[in-house]
């Protein structure tokens, strides 16, 4: 399921319509827009409790956003915008004929139905996203229903994280290596970090044996990847409990064709 309802997700953070659509509230960077956004549904919370919730942020990083970022431009406005500009983005996509089919609006009411259906107990992004109306537009329920879902499993990613004592930045070393980025320290989400900074969370991994001396995956390094991507599939299975194995695979078959559009574009 996290493969098929994905390729919905990301054209928030790869299509244009989203930006676009934060840029002309007044968001000046897309990082600005990016926290008001996603964090709106927690309430006009501290730097601090936004940097807790999205867990592998730098340090910092969130206060450079929040609370600036709701200052002038309402909350609910950043939420309302990136609904609106990410709907857009899946209908461009998948056209007009996919995007009005009787197989999305079903796709649509069975994602509602899980995405609704789960104990919001411990998953603090799941739980505000629960607090926002649902679309009436199939088109922006589907979105925003996977979108929950996505913030669900996130939430219990962290919690397989913590578990295995791998904090945000250790995340990213082994989310980089996993991908076959070497040195780790050259992802993306990473480099700008001060190179102290980033030579002391690689040496604790070394300490710990989850990298080698040339920074790479140890067998227990690997394991610990592997088993922390358990533990978050296993979490995130329970608003699935919500649909019955018949509508399990109906919700399956509906997503095919419109994952497989939005894959081969790229989600853009």
């Amino acid at each position: 399921m996290f493969e098929l309802l994905e390729p919905i997700c990301l054209v928030t953070f790869l299509a244009d319509e989203c930006n676009e659509e934060l840029a002309a509230l007044g968001h000046p960077t897309y990082w600005d827009g990016y926290f008001a956004s996603r964090a709106a549904p927690l309430g006009r919370v501290p730097a601090e409790v936004v940097h807790a919730a999205f867990y592998n942020f730098a340090d910092g990083e969130a206060a450079r956003h929040i609370p600036s970022a709701w200052e002038t431009i309402p909350a609910e406005a950043s939420v309302a915008a990136r609904e609106r500009g990410s709907a857009a983005s899946v209908r461009r996509i998948l056209g007009a004929e996919l995007a009005t089919s009787p197989g999305l609006l079903r796709a649509a009411d069975l994602t509602t139905t899980a995405a609704t259906g789960a104990s919001t107990e411990g998953r603090m992004m799941y739980a505000g996203m629960r607090t926002l109306a649902l679309p009436v537009d199939p088109v922006a329920r589907l979105w925003h229903s996977a979108t929950m879902l996505r913030e669900h499993r996130g939430d219990g990613h962290i919690a397989a994280l913590l578990g295995a004592g791998i904090g945000g930045t250790e995340a990213h070393v082994l989310g980089a290596l996993d991908a076959g980025i070497h040195p780790a320290e050259s992802f993306g989400r990473i480099h700008h970090l001060p190179k102290k900074r980033l030579a002391a969370v690689m040496d604790g991994m070394r300490e710990r044996g989850l990298l080698d001396a040339d920074g790479r995956f140890t067998d227990a390094g690997r394991e610990t990847k592997a088993r922390i991507e358990a533990v978050t599939d296993e979490l995130a299975a329970p608003p699935y409990d919500a649909l019955s194995p018949e509508e399990l695979d109906d919700l399956a078959a509906e997503l095919a064709p419109i994952t497989a559009t939005l894959t081969a574009a790229g989600s853009r």
